[in-house]
């Protein structure tokens, strides 16, 4: 072989070695289309920059796994309101929404992300909230999303469901008003968070009124496409994965388990299972999607996303507010009673189980082979992600509250809870970290 082309050769090679796998992890981590993003040091919406819960190794490999009021705790801050939405951090500050019952006044609050101050409140709201909700339901529970220059966030109030965008200083750049939202039948409130794909911000609403799933324009709020769901009342929030060759926008609820194809909303398939209402968010792990619920009936499924809907497996077991973990070829669920279960995504086997202290609302996340998974009285499991059997690290307790799920970012954990005593409900928001 002339050694010039060969020099060529080797060239192109490691090139091909350079690129691709760049655009593949950036595909994989979920950011690819957002440039002031980044995996490693933001968590911009719910469950992650990978949408699945699971936290890009540097620097998040070496998190701390125990802490408590005087261990590991780099700051703590004062929320304003309550709400059960879960922190974003975004270029070193934390997003979150929150509620003052008695105002009627919804907002987002922001922090450093380094000291823990309170940078700004903006009531983004007022008024029209409904008479009743669930007694585990806040109204701010949707957590927020960004796309690195603005924030988004969905709220229920004045009957009907809006998604709201502003800065990055609260000021608000459009408002919209995209479902009618008023349940007769179950008025147990609003919960699904917004989801920022390519251009566009995707939002759902299931009640007994209207329901569907839309994309909005991320800059002007205009819809671009609108699908109807089924004729049920649900909660989840959409998720989008590459799966099976494609990115996929995933949703369970109405005793399905869906995908779109979320630049044009048109369903890609539909498989039987979970329930008719579910709150948790389907996961995924190659071309198997897998959700849990729900409500009247325990089921937790996986199918193929090649559109073929065959259901792989089905077990009668249930997460209906929290999501699964799918992480290297197993699924990690921790049901509201506290019994914890290892499947083999492959097949459904069933691995091990553990009974844990219940209950339990909040979604796990992982992070350095450990996966973080809080209770509902203050209590955050840390345990290894190992199929053979299950390696307890550590039981963390602050608070007496845990609703929201946690956030990672850039080597720390960002814990939203709540403390009960005579002065009353008071929120807290926690930086844990090793401490220099």
């Amino acid at each position: 072989m002339n050694r010039r082309y060969f020099a060529k050769l080797l060239v192109l090679a490691s090139t091909a070695l350079v690129t691709v796998p760049a655009f593949a992890q950036d595909r994989e981590k979920g950011v690819g289309d957002f440039p002031k993003l980044s995996a490693d040091r933001d968590w911009p919406w719910w469950r992650g920059p990978t949408r699945n819960g699971i936290a890009a190794e540097a620097p998040n490999a070496n998190l701390p796994t125990q802490w408590s009021e005087t261990e590991n705790v780099i700051w703590k801050a004062d929320v304003p309101g309550r709400g059960h939405a879960s922190p974003i951090v975004v270029d070193g500050k934390i997003y979150l929404t929150t509620a003052d019952e008695q105002k009627q006044a919804q907002s987002i609050v922001a922090f450093d992300a380094a000291t823990g101050r309170q940078l700004w409140k903006s009531d983004i709201s007022q008024g029209g909230f409904p008479p009743e909700i669930h007694k585990k339901n806040t109204h701010a529970s949707p957590t927020v999303a960004c796309d690195g220059e603005r924030l988004f966030v969905t709220l229920h109030h004045t009957k009907a469901v809006h998604c709201i965008a502003t800065d990055l200083t609260g000021k608000v750049l459009w408002k919209t008003t995209f479902a009618a939202f008023d349940p007769g039948q179950y008025p147990f409130g609003y919960a699904p968070s917004p989801v920022v794909y390519r251009d566009t911000v995707i939002v759902a609403a299931e009640s007994d009124g209207e329901r569907c799933i839309a994309a909005l324009d991320r800059a002007t709020g205009k819809q671009v496409w609108k699908t109807a769901r089924t004729t049920n009342t649900s909660y989840s929030t959409p998720s989008i994965g590459f799966v099976a060759g494609r990115d996929q926008l995933l949703m369970s609820g109405g005793d399905q388990i869906t995908g779109y194809d979320p630049a044009t909303g048109k369903q890609l398939w539909t498989a039987p299972g979970t329930a008719a209402a579910t709150c948790g968010t389907a996961v995924w792990e190659g071309d198997i999607v897998i959700a849990s619920g729900g409500f009247p009936k325990s089921n937790t499924s996986a199918v193929k996303a090649d559109g073929s809907g065959k259901v792989v497996w089905s077990v009668p077991q249930k997460l209906y507010e929290q999501s699964l973990m799918a992480y290297h070829g197993h699924v990690y669920g921790l049901l509201g009673n506290g019994m914890l279960y290892c499947w083999r995504t492959a097949d459904g086997k069933e691995m091990w189980k553990q009974r844990f202290l219940g209950p339990v609302s909040a979604s796990g996340v992982v992070a350095g082979g450990h996966i973080y998974w809080a209770n509902e009285r203050g209590t955050v499991y840390v345990f290894k992600a190992n199929p053979e059997k299950l390696e307890m690290v550590a039981q963390n307790v602050l608070g007496d509250e845990s609703m929201a799920s946690p956030a990672i970012a850039g080597g720390r954990i960002y814990l939203r809870v709540a403390h009960n005593g005579d002065g009353g409900r008071k929120e807290t928001l926690y930086c844990i970290g090793k401490k220099e």
